[in-house]
């Protein structure tokens, strides 16, 4: 058991270091971002918004619909489950699916 762990936190901290290794480049290139005047998104931008924000934003919008199916009942008390699904269902979902990619 205790190597299982063991094994576990050493692959947790390995994806720890490989996502912030990623993210380093992105980091250094906020400053040009914020310089440019072309609203089109760079392909580094692409591929993080692709590769690392999708996915995590994938997960959150599967989060947030479940916490939608188990506040249903206190929204439809409360008389604002329309206004409850806009932020906890179609809002996540657009901006994990609609939205063009690279525009963050």
């Amino acid at each position: 058991m205790r190597t299982t762990a063991n094994k576990l936190a050493g692959h947790l901290l390995a994806a720890t270091l490989v996502l912030t290794s990623l993210t380093l480049p992105l980091a250094a290139s906020a400053n040009d971002y914020m310089l440019r005047d072309s609203s089109e998104p760079t392909g580094g931008e692409m591929l993080a918004d692709a590769f690392l924000l999708r996915p995590f934003m994938l997960v959150g919008s599967v989060i947030t619909v479940a916490t939608f199916v188990v506040t249903l009942p206190f929204s439809a008390l409360g008389g604002n489950v329309g206004e409850s699904a806009d932020k906890l269902v179609i809002e996540p979902l657009q901006y994990t699916f609609v939205r063009p990619l690279g525009e963050i």
